[in-house]
């Protein structure tokens, strides 16, 4: 089963990577677009279960993943 993990930093979380962005999207003509940068971690579970795969997939999150101090994360399963 595979997991589709999002990972972005929380609101009020000062983001340089898409302020930068934003920036140079605004010096090619792009302007008033708002840019937030996150990540993207696609995991192949081994679990036949959704429910066990999304515990699963939350842990890794909690514990490694995601730095849930200033990040926030959501899971997809998708099979």
């Amino acid at each position: 089963m595979k997991a589709k993990v999002h990972i972005t930093l929380k609101n009020g979380v000062l983001d340089p990577q898409g302020q930068a962005i934003e920036s140079a999207l605004d010096h090619l003509g792009f302007s008033g677009v708002g840019v937030r940068v996150g990540k993207y971690i696609e995991l192949e579970l081994k679990e036949t279960s959704k429910e066990k795969a999304k515990v699963s997939a939350e842990q890794m999150c909690e514990k490694l993943l995601a730095n849930t101090v200033i990040e926030k994360y959501s899971v997809e399963l998708a099979e």
